[in-house]
């Protein structure tokens, strides 16, 4: 029932019949409150604008968050020793500096950056000369990625072992 919800109920009023209607005015002072928040922090020295832009700020870090344990794919690990612990966290926070730094370099988000570089692949062909491991052709959009951020592609080339001489 709507009038049991703690959210919704204060807009309600109750005639004298008993019936249940909106309370307009208590609706109207709601209304000019929208699109407007009161921030709070513990340092004076903080202009208004800075505290607004930290808060703006706040999806940005919800959505790190999120990363970290998703499209990084981080997993729990349980460490008992401090150094180990504070080695997982300054690994887990230099992956996410490193998605964030191609995201703002690239102009794309981590995942879809990370679906076009996905798509690269390395087969591995033996005949009668020998062995080689080969990557797939680097598309434009792949290409376009590595330039932005300074990179070489990988060479197409990565191992070679001849075939042994009979």
């Amino acid at each position: 029932m709507i009038s049991a919800k703690p959210g919704l109920n204060r807009y309600l009023r109750v005639t004298p019949g008993g019936l249940l209607r909106i309370d307009a005015r208590r609706a109207k002072a709601e209304e000019n409150l929208d699109g407007k928040y009161l921030l709070r922090t513990s340092d004076p020295k903080m202009t208004a604008e800075d505290i607004a832009l930290g808060y703006r700020q706040l999806l940005e870090v919800e959505r790190s968050w999120r990363d970290l344990k998703q499209v990084i794919d981080l997993r729990p690990v349980y460490h008992r020793k401090e150094e180990r612990i504070r080695a997982h966290v300054i690994l887990c926070w230099l992956a996410l500096l490193l998605a964030r730094v191609a995201e703002n370099t690239c102009g794309q988000t981590w995942p879809e950056l990370r679906r076009q570089l996905d798509r690269i692949a390395v087969g591995t062909f033996t005949g009668p000369a020998g062995t080689f491991r080969q990557r797939t052709e680097i598309t434009r959009p792949q290409h376009d990625i590595f330039d932005k951020l300074g990179i070489d592609p990988p060479p197409r080339i990565y191992q070679l072992t001849p075939a042994a001489s009979r």
